[in-house]
């Protein structure tokens, strides 16, 4: 009787190796965590791959800030203390500008964040 299960048990085995492959999305994904500050994000400048989706976590150190990417489709808000997430996946390769989307003061006009899109 165990005889007879040792080939069903492998070929089992074999098929679930198979199909793994194809279901990992652990390489698809990227998380990223800014802080948001006046006047500036940190970091300012962050390189994903076309095709990843990728997760912001963003992090207010002192008031309210926002984060606006416009071609990426990203516009979120964050309060003063907290962080937020947002998710996209970046269907264009190239330089994209994100700016801060709530007045913060100032400074506001010169926070800008610089995301490239590779291949």
């Amino acid at each position: 009787m165990i005889v007879k299960s040792i080939p069903a048990t492998l070929t089992l085995s074999l098929m679930l190796l198979f199909f793994a492959g194809f279901t990992s999305p652990a390489e698809s994904s990227k998380t990223i965590t800014i802080t948001a500050s006046k006047f500036m994000f940190e970091p300012n400048e962050i390189t994903v791959k076309k095709g990843e989706e990728v997760t912001l976590v963003i992090q207010s150190k002192d008031v309210t800030h926002g984060l606006a990417i416009k071609d990426l489709g990203v516009k979120t808000e964050v309060k003063k203390g907290q962080s937020t997430e947002v998710k996209f996946t970046p269907q264009t390769a190239g330089t994209f500008q994100g700016k801060c989307a709530h007045f913060c003061g100032k400074g506001h006009g010169s926070m800008i964040m610089t995301i490239h899109v590779i291949e």
